[in-house]
């Protein structure tokens, strides 16, 4: 019965693309470790609510504890984005949290849990393009508690108000900045001073009522 039943406290197979180490030796660390990533958290949890939580897993009377939380930030504007780091002094208190916590709800999101290689300064920080997370740039429903609608949407509906919205600014081809050097008005005003030039002949300038007109319209 036991091998069709999956450990919950077994870590995934996601490898840090920035890290150098093997997978072998991956798994090695993580039977060790003692940091735990947190996903899928909302932007408006606060690090007591996390600390809370986590506590209870924690075991100081065995020396354990939790020792601290580093929480994600947004690179550019240094607020939560959505994930943390959770370091105990045991390897054990963080399998009790990936078999307890990991799925449960807090801030009526469902949060998880996985084993982490350790923390290293500069990995608090989003890797998005937009200083978030990476999932955010890509997402295209709206999540209130992940900061409303995805990067890529947010950044599309800037675009259409710039094209349509008040004061757009003028998008397309170069032409529009081209103007004719020979306007319907001008040709029409060309032939008139030709014609007065002249003084005689068959255009309208040489009919003596169309002299009268013009002048009373003037």
């Amino acid at each position: 019965m036991a091998h069709i039943v999956t450990p919950l406290d077994r870590p995934s197979t996601y490898k840090d693309s920035r890290s150098n180490i093997e997978r072998s030796h991956q798994a090695e660390m993580l039977s060790k470790s003692c940091t735990l990533y947190i996903g899928n958290l909302s932007f408006y949890t606060t690090e007591e609510q996390i600390y809370e939580l986590f506590s209870k897993c924690a075991n100081p009377e065995d020396g354990g504890g939790l020792k601290r939380i580093i929480m994600g930030l947004d690179r550019n504007q240094k607020t939560p984005c959505g994930f943390c780091f959770v370091e105990f002094y045991t390897h054990a208190e963080a399998l009790a949290c990936m078999r307890y916590i990991s799925g449960t709800k807090l801030d009526e999101r469902i949060i998880r849990c996985d084993l982490d290689l350790g923390y290293q300064e500069g990995r608090q920080f989003g890797r998005g393009k937009s200083g978030g997370q990476v999932r955010d740039e890509h997402r295209t429903d709206y999540d209130a508690g992940r900061g409303g609608w995805g990067a890529q949407v947010a950044r599309e509906a800037v675009y259409r108000d710039a094209e349509t919205g008040p004061g757009a600014v003028a998008t397309g081809g170069e032409g529009w900045k081209q103007q004719p050097t020979d306007t319907p008005q001008s040709l029409k005003r060309k032939r008139e001073y030709e014609d007065e030039e002249d003084g005689e002949g068959e255009g309208p300038r040489a009919n003596p009522k169309f002299r009268a007109d013009r002048e009373d319209d003037e």
